[in-house]
């Protein structure tokens, strides 16, 4: 019996600790999400990340100096970075409360299944979006795969103040 309690007492005091490292540790991604002391507990307006969307857009094709050949790959992969329709309503506070509840009916079993299935629509949209760059990227010379390599998909790293504003930095 001794011996299965040293390594007992350990497992949970590291599980313990882990718990209470994940628990302050911020969010992943929240740097365009950091909390600004609204009701909707700090989620950027919708209309506002789409208008930073839309100028980080413009910014990288000015930058890429997309051809005209290059236009149709160009709007599929802009086409394909844009969220889901329905993404600007998919978690507001009335949504996440309904689901709660919905949530609180549902089986284990239940719950993992409609866990797996939102894994595949998420795992659906995030292959369609990598096919769209990729198609995109081809189409690219090497001086603007260079380019797009820089600034695209998280490849800038701005430091906080840089153009007015405080900015997610990496690493």
């Amino acid at each position: 019996m001794k011996s299965i309690l040293k390594p007992l007492l350990l497992s949970i005091a590291l599980a313990g600790a882990s718990i209470v490292a994940v628990a302050q540790t911020p969010a992943m991604g929240m740097g365009m999400m950091a909390h600004s002391g609204t009701k909707d507990h700090g989620r950027m307006d919708p209309a506002r990340m789409q208008q930073m969307m839309a100028a980080h857009t413009a910014e990288l094709k000015a930058k890429l100096k997309v051809t005209g050949a290059q236009e149709d790959a160009w709007a599929q992969y802009v086409a394909a970075m844009q969220p889901p329709a329905d993404a600007g309503n998919h978690m507001g506070r009335d949504n996440r409360q309904k689901m709660h509840e919905e949530w609180k009916t549902l089986s284990t079993p239940q719950r993992i299944e409609r866990m797996n299935t939102m894994k595949t629509q998420r795992d659906t949209q995030m292959g369609k979006r990598q096919e769209a760059t990729l198609v995109f990227y081809r189409t690219l010379s090497a001086e603007q795969q260079q380019v797009f390599d820089a600034n695209a998909m998280g490849g800038q790293h701005r430091r906080g103040g840089e153009r007015g504003g405080m900015q997610h930095k990496h690493g």
